[in-house]
């Protein structure tokens, strides 16, 4: 984050179990304290219904000296039901800017867009993660050309990047159709 913010820019990074102590002090900070914003959105989408309440945290005494540049503290709670199973979910996030609730929420929602709409197609539909090629530079460029197809795929119009490989795999005119923009 030091980093990050040393260079004129502002990080919101999300705060996992790979880093206990960092997870341990969100957790206890956020028990101890009164939020400075709170934000709540419920969402009805696909037989889903979610609720997220938001809320941030500015005083962040005692955080490890690592972590300095961080001015929020933000806790998403995520409850409802998903296929008719309750759910409940935290999550913690620290942030270098202090901001409200509602812009913490949209800018949270929209790295979860980015981890779906990206990361997720890109380890489920074209299997990265299992890829075997290992080498730094081989591994980047492969990455780099499946973003070329997904980009290629949605300008196209295709929706669903699974029905459009299966629909494009045996049309080799509709596959050279991609490359030419019109």
């Amino acid at each position: 984050m030091q980093l990050i913010v040393n260079s004129g820019n502002d990080d919101l990074v999300g705060i996992k179990g790979n880093q206990p102590k960092l997870l341990s002090y969100a957790r206890t900070l956020t028990q101890k304290l009164l939020p400075t914003a709170i934000n709540t959105q419920l969402e009805q989408t696909r037989g889903r219904v979610v609720q997220r309440t938001v809320r941030v945290y500015d005083q962040l005494c005692g955080i490890d000296p690592s972590w300095d540049k961080a001015q929020s503290l933000i806790a998403v709670e995520r409850r409802g039901t998903r296929d008719g199973q309750d759910f409940h979910t935290f999550s913690y996030y620290l942030s270098s800017l202090k901001a409200s609730a509602i812009n913490f929420a949209h800018a949270i929602r929209g790295h979860r867009d980015i981890e779906n709409g990206l990361h997720w197609v890109k380890d489920v539909v074209f299997g990265e993660d299992i890829a075997p090629i290992r080498t730094y530079n081989a591994a980047t460029n492969w990455s780099i050309m499946r973003t070329f197809v997904i980009n290629l795929l949605r300008a196209k119009g295709y929706r669903s990047l699974t029905k459009a490989l299966r629909f494009l795999c045996h049309d080799l005119e509709q596959l050279f159709s991609l490359l030419t923009m019109n």
